[in-house]
């Protein structure tokens, strides 16, 4: 057996805010555990045909998350993988009752300025749409950390090279399962 494979044995679940690193983590984790990788935005633009800012345009946030929530179901019914899931996924109850039954949850948490460094390069956040980054990641961050706070484990990655993250990650869950670490 080799010393990843108790960690391999269920899906893991990255939560935490929009930035914060859980797509691209997430890709490196899965390549470090030998697990595939799933983007549940990515799964949702895909099951939709359109992009998520498309979807909160023509169709308004309640359907995002109805189908968020659906495709999220799906992928947790499938073998065990690593799932990048949206910032707000894991505020559903449903979405949330979903991941606990099926994955281990992973709260991945970075400074709000250092998130806010992060999303402000990139226009592709409808939640963001003519808003200062910061002070929607503070009104986020207040409503969404008790929530998060519900996940199996928390890492609070700083501004730490993905690389790094990935193995602050392992180490939690080895922690976590009660296996021994690297």
């Amino acid at each position: 057996m080799d010393r990843y494979e108790p960690l391999r044995r269920r899906t893991i679940a990255l939560v935490g805010l929009m930035g914060v690193g859980k797509s691209s983590v997430g890709r490196r984790l899965a390549n470090a555990l030998g697990l595939p990788f799933r983007d549940a935005d990515a799964e949702v633009e895909s099951a939709a045909g359109r992009s998520i800012p498309e979807i909160f345009a023509q169709l308004g946030e309640p359907a995002f998350r109805d189908g968020e929530r659906r495709v999220i179901g799906r992928l947790l019914e499938g073998p065990p993988h690593v799932l990048a899931t949206g910032g707000g996924a894991f505020m559903s109850p449903e979405t949330r009752g979903l991941i606990k039954q099926h994955a281990l949850s992973i709260w991945l948490k970075a400074d709000l300025e250092v998130l806010a460094r992060r999303v402000g390069r990139k226009d592709s956040r409808p939640l963001l749409a003519g808003k200062d980054p910061i002070d929607v990641l503070r009104a986020q961050a207040e409503i969404r950390y008790p929530v998060y706070a519900e996940a199996d484990i928390s890492v609070e990655t700083g501004d730490a090279a993905h690389h790094v993250t990935v193995g602050q990650v392992i180490a939690a869950m080895q922690a976590y399962l009660g296996e021994p670490a690297e």
